[in-house]
């Protein structure tokens, strides 16, 4: 009888003794039985004779031969491209291309490493504490932000809401009549527009925030002008908007992109000082303080490492101070383009030595020491 043609099924479907097909197969039989005659190939890495279809999976194939919950599967079970044909051989990842043009592999198709396992959930943002208000507003609370924003003919003012006892205390700050008519409710209420976190005394304004004025138009204003450079804290900010009135600064410049917003946490710690003092946002700060120089200022940049900064030796000069950020301080470039460097001379030596401050008060320390006479 002639021998069967190499690679075809023995008649009868043989099983591995080459005797005839059983008639039923048991549950854990697979398609094929054994394999073919003649059919024993080699796999890609050399590990051993290619594998039967729905039988154990190849050595370092485990992840390509289970599911995702562990289990074998069988030809059946495959997705239609991946099911073992007469000249299927090990497959390659499928490869995406990954930013830039490079491919990587699939991440479905990647092996587990050690600490990746599967994804686990999307990380969920961080909450936003601000308050939900009208697209184009913002709360402000605190009962000196209500009353300077109340008192600012420059302020378009939505709503006001107050407590009894804050309507009370307000009136002796302010007396009415106001240019809005306060809605009286409970302190639970405002709790619930502006959050728990909002110190609100019993007092909230709704109003649309201020239009900044132009370099220009401040710079007729007297006083030093200071120049924050990617401050990035609205607590710091309005702390350093209330020293800046407090000692008659002419205006605050803070970058347009790395800086606070104007929210209710900044009206609140600048303590009603957002009503009275400009604050500019500039595109870039080197190109700032080059119109800063053009305009007759003296830069001068805060840093830890500067010469003592001296009130007196300045005092025939207009300053444009220039503080940085609160980790990194000053950056390089906005460095250089000071005229000169100085820094606030604290004694050494003793038991609780510092090595700098934080930027709100380091301003109120510089500009007292800008304001001493000589």
């Amino acid at each position: 009888m002639k021998p069967p043609h190499r690679g075809s099924r023995p008649p009868g479907g043989a099983g591995s003794n080459g005797g005839p097909r059983t008639p039923s197969r048991g549950p854990s039989d697979t398609r094929g039985g054994a394999p073919r005659d003649g059919s024993q190939r080699q796999n890609h890495a050399g590990a051993g004779p290619f594998q039967p279809r729905g039988g154990q999976p190849r050595a370092g194939q485990d992840r390509g031969a289970q599911d995702r919950s562990g289990v074998n599967r069988t030809d059946g079970d495959r997705p239609r491209g991946e099911r073992a044909g007469a000249n299927n051989t090990l497959r390659a990842p499928e490869r995406t291309m990954a930013p830039g043009g490079a491919t990587a592999p699939d991440q479905a198709n990647r092996p587990n490493r050690i600490g990746a396992g599967r994804p686990g959930p999307a990380r969920q943002p961080r909450p936003d504490h601000r308050p939900d208000a009208p697209k184009g507003t913002v709360w402000l609370y605190g009962l000196h932000a209500v009353a300077g924003a109340l008192a600012n003919p420059a302020r378009r003012l939505r709503r006001l809401v107050l407590t009894e006892e804050a309507e009370k205390a307000l009136a002796a700050m302010l007396p009415p009549p106001w240019s809005i008519q306060p809605e009286r409710t409970e302190r639970a209420r405002i709790d619930h527009l502006l959050g728990r976190d909002a110190v609100h005394q019993g007092a909230a304004l709704l109003a649309d925030p201020l239009a900044p004025p132009a370099l220009a138009q401040v710079l007729e204003r007297p006083g030093t002008v200071l120049v924050l450079d990617q401050v990035v804290d609205p607590r710091n900010v309005g702390a350093i908007l209330r020293s800046a009135a407090a000692f008659g600064i002419a205006a605050v410049i803070t970058q347009e992109r790395n800086a606070p917003e104007e929210t209710g946490a900044l009206a609140k710690a600048a303590s009603g000082a957002l009503e009275k003092i400009p604050l500019l946002r500039a595109v870039n700060i080197a190109r700032t303080l080059i119109a800063l120089k053009a305009a007759g200022c003296w830069v001068v940049g805060l840093a830890a490492d500067g010469k003592p900064l001296s009130g007196p030796a300045l005092a025939e000069r207009r300053v444009a101070l220039v503080l940085g950020s609160e980790g990194e301080g000053l950056r390089r470039l906005t460095r250089d383009t000071c005229d000169e460097i100085a820094g606030i001379a604290m004694p050494k030596g003793h038991a609780s030595e510092m090595e700098s401050l934080n930027v709100s008060a380091a301003t109120a320390v510089a500009l007292y020491e800008l304001g001493r006479p000589g």
